[in-house]
């Protein structure tokens, strides 16, 4: 497995956000992970990422615990939130300095980035200024795509289909169905929209205040409808 949970807890203060006793994804799948506000997706992903300290259990990536090792990074990408970005730097800077941080050349960023021109609909690149200065939208384009320019074998996404207009969560959906297609590259996405996770992920998992309460491995019409009427019932 790629990346496998054993005995997870986070708590803040006394509050328990998260426990998962197992939990494990393959190399190559499309997971989407969906759940209310507050069910504990994004507290996952940065456990997943050492940006937070669990109180018990481990996070295996490639069989590394996370929080001891750093090999796991050089194929490791993820987009959280605008926390990630650079404010001070141009698109173009910061696409080169997240370049360096894998030890890719300004040449073959350049390259990488062609592919994500239809994405960025003529909005960020060469337009001379500063990420600060961009809309929520862009800034989100801007942090997925440098997340994807590394082509990693492990690419965590939180909320990425947020800020963005109708056509352009379109062009998302094909990004993500086409990039895994073609690196095998595990992807792991949370989102509060059921269709939009429905039509990407061929696995999905349920959060419900940090507990698993539901692991469909497979999509069909049955269980599509039973997590449709889990979130009606909810509303």
């Amino acid at each position: 497995m790629l990346l496998h949970i054993s005995d997870l807890v986070k708590k803040f203060d006394a509050k328990e956000v998260l426990n998962i006793p197992q939990f494990s994804v393959a190399q190559g799948e499309l997971v989407g992970i969906l759940g209310n506000n507050g069910a504990g997706k994004t507290t996952l992903f940065r456990l997943c990422l050492d940006l937070l300290k669990a109180d018990t259990g481990s996070i295996f990536i490639e069989n590394e615990v996370v929080n001891k090792t750093d090999s796991w990074k050089t194929f490791t990408s993820a987009y959280i939130d605008e926390g990630f970005l650079i404010d001070f730097l141009t698109p173009e800077e910061y696409f080169y300095f997240t370049g360096d941080l894998y030890e890719i050349d300004k040449m073959q960023i350049n390259s990488v980035l062609n592919d994500f021109i239809p994405f960025t609909e003529d909005e960020i690149l060469n337009k001379k200024k500063c990420i600060e200065k961009f809309s929520k939208g862009n800034k989100q384009k801007i942090g997925i795509i440098s997340a994807m320019l590394t082509r990693p074998r492990l690419l965590i996404l939180d909320e990425p289909f947020n800020f963005l207009d109708p056509s352009s969560q379109i062009m998302m959906k094909q990004l993500l169905l086409d990039y895994n297609q073609k690196y095998s590259t595990t992807i792991l996405l949370s989102s509060h929209n059921l269709q939009h996770v429905m039509d990407v992920c061929s696995r999905v998992i349920l959060l419900e205040s940090g507990h698993i309460i539901r692991d469909n491995t497979s999509i069909n019409d049955i269980n599509r409808n039973e997590i449709k009427q889990y979130f009606e019932n909810k509303a």
